[in-house]
C-alpha cells in the first residue's frame, strides 16, 4: 500500500501548485508516479479530489475539505521531525506571500539574519497587493496589512506601521492646504480599491481626543505603489505608511499634512492558512520578524 504520508504530501503539493509536473519536480518523483499516487488515494477514499484538464488542476468540494486537513497533518509531521532535529535544523521550503511595498522595505531586509540562522531553509516569496487565495496558492504564511477577515486561519500581529496624510506641492498649490481634519472632506482623497469603493473614514487623534472624518475621492487604485504615484502626480491626498512615503517627503516631492494629528496606524499581521498552530519554520520566521521589526532593522 502506498505510504499515506506520501499520498498527503503529493496531493497537497499538486493542489497548491495546480500542477502534477511541478509537484513531481519538487518532490523528486516522476509525473506518472504522482498521478498514480493521487489515483490510488482517490480510490481508497472513494471520492474525486482533483479535476484534471489539459491546462490546470482544480479541487472538488471533497478535495477542498481534504486539503485543509492534509495540510495540518503534513504540518504536524514536519513539526515532529523538526522537534527531533532541534529548532536550529529547520529545513525545506517556506512559502511567504507579502504586499509589495511593505514586503520590499520591511520584511525582505529582515531576512538575511533569518536565513543565516537556518541555512537548510529555502524561502519562496510571492509579492502582490491583492488578497489571494492562500490555500490554493500553497502559502505557508502571508503578511497582511489592516483589518483581517474572519476565517479559520491563524494570525499573529507583527507590528504597527505608522501612517501619514501626504500630498504633492502642486496639489496643495491648486487646492489649498487642509488646516484641520474637518477640511479633508472637501479635498480629493486617493482611495485604495480593496478597502473601500468611493469613500472611507479616517480616524485621527490630537491631545487624546479622537475624531473620525469622511474621505471622498474620484480615483481608486488597487496597489499601494499606485497610490503613492497618484499622490506624486498631484491627483489628491493619500493616507500612506511612512515607510512608503519617507523618501518623497525627505526630497520635498510630498508634504505631510496635519502633522499635529496622529493617524491611526496600520497593523501588519502574519496569517497562517494551516490554522492557529503553524509549522515550526513558520513560527521561527514570525518570531524573528517580530523582533526585527521592533528593533527597527532596515526598512
Amino acid at each position: 500500500m502506498t505510504d499515506r504520508w506520501l499520498e498527503i504530501k503529493v496531493f497537497t503539493r499538486i493542489a497548491e501548485s495546480g500542477s502534477f509536473s511541478r509537484a513531481a519536480q519538487e518532490l523528486g518523483l516522476s509525473q506518472p508516479s504522482t498521478s498514480r499516487i493521487v489515483t490510488g488515494l482517490e480510490t481508497r477514499l472513494g471520492v474525486k479530489l482533483l479535476l484534471r484538464t489539459t491546462r490546470n488542476v482544480a479541487l472538488t468540494d471533497a478535495g477542498v475539505a481534504f486539503l485543509e486537513r492534509a495540510r495540518q497533518a503534513a504540518a504536524d509531521l514536519e513539526d515532529a521531525e523538526d522537534a527531533a532535529r532541534g529548532i536550529d535544523s529547520l529545513r525545506g521550503i517556506l512559502r511567504v506571500a507579502m504586499p509589495i511595498v511593505y514586503g520590499s522595505r520591511a520584511i525582505i531586509p529582515a531576512l538575511p539574519a533569518f536565513l543565516a540562522r537556518y541555512p537548510d531553509l529555502r524561502v519562496e516569496i510571492t509579492m502582490r497587493d491583492e488578497r489571494q487565495n492562500l490555500v490554493a496558492a500553497g502559502v505557508d504564511v502571508a503578511i497582511r496589512m489592516g483589518t483581517l477577515e474572519d476565517s479559520t486561519f491563524g494570525a499573529r500581529q507583527l507590528a504597527s506601521v505608522a501612517r501619514a496624510l501626504v500630498a504633492s506641492p502642486s496639489y496643495l498649490a491648486s487646492r489649498g492646504v487642509p488646516q484641520t481634519p474637518e477640511d479633508l472632506p472637501f479635498h480629493d482623497a486617493l482611495l485604495h480599491e480593496q478597502s473601500f469603493p468611493e469613500k472611507s473614514t479616517l480616524k485621527v487623534c490630537k491631545a487624546g481626543i479622537e475624531q473620525v472624518v469622511m474621505l471622498r475621492g474620484r480615483l481608486k487604485v488597487d496597489a499601494a505603489p499606485g497610490i503613492l504615484a497618484a499622490a506624486l502626480a498631484g491627483l489628491g491626498i493619500a493616507n500612506v505608511t511612512t515607510i512608503m512615503a519617507e523618501k518623497a517627503l525627505r526630497e520635498g516631492r510630498l508634504v505631510q499634512l496635519l502633522p499635529d494629528y496622529d493617524i491611526e496606524p496600520l497593523k501588519a499581521f502574519a496569517v497562517f492558512p494551516s490554522g492557529p498552530k503553524p509549522s515550526a519554520k513558520v513560527r521561527a520566521l514570525v518570531t524573528h520578524l517580530i523582533a526585527a521589526l521592533a528593533e527597527g532593522e532596515p526598512g
